[in-house]
């Protein structure tokens, strides 16, 4: 998730050297560095869950989940981005230790700030990943997860599951995500 601030203008390469000295986070898109808009406490405790569930479903995989400090690289665009969570599995990747070019799972929970920006401009960038199989647009107002994947015909498709006793189904990754699990211990207004 990014602000509408933009910093300033520079090639993808000089926004690699400067955001590596960087203490904040910032993303990159059309040209432009964006700083990263802070989370709130539900925000970090959806994507924490949501990435220590599937960390445990792929014990035992060589699929790699990361949070939210793992920069992805959008090749057919030029842009870089942090996800909340991503999942790569081998082959591995990326220009340097610190960015991936191949995930086949991303997933954003949802800020009022950004939430336009990561159903639409967001996801079209993310669309252009061929390794990405599953995108998660999560709500931190309630119990819901909008679920794109590619499906067999390779066209995007939308399942929206609502409810705290509901389970998503990622058949890219075969395992099934639990929304119980992912607003463990999430208090709605």
């Amino acid at each position: 998730m990014s602000t509408a601030h933009s910093k300033q203008k520079m090639t993808a390469a000089e926004y690699l050297d400067w955001e590596r000295q960087q203490v904040e986070r910032h993303e990159f898109y059309d040209d432009e560095v964006f700083s990263q808009a802070r989370g709130t406490r539900r925000h970090s405790l959806i994507g924490t869950n949501t990435g220590c569930v599937i960390g445990n479903l792929l014990a035992g995989d060589d699929c790699q989940v990361h949070g939210s400090d793992m920069r992805i690289e959008i090749e057919a665009t030029g842009s870089y981005v942090y996800p909340d969570v991503s999942v790569v599995c081998p082959p591995i990747e990326g220009k340097g230790d610190d960015v991936i070019s191949n995930p086949v799972l991303v997933v954003e929970v949802l800020s009022p700030s950004t939430e336009d920006f990561d159903r639409g401009t967001k996801f079209g960038y993310y669309r252009q990943i061929p390794s990405l199989r599953d995108y998660l647009v999560i709500s931190q107002d309630q119990a819901r997860i909008e679920h794109h994947f590619l499906n067999e015909g390779e066209l995007w498709s939308l399942r929206d599951v609502e409810g705290v006793d509901e389970v998503l189904q990622l058949a890219s990754l075969r395992h099934d995500l639990p929304l119980t699990e992912v607003y463990s211990k999430v208090e709605f207004d």
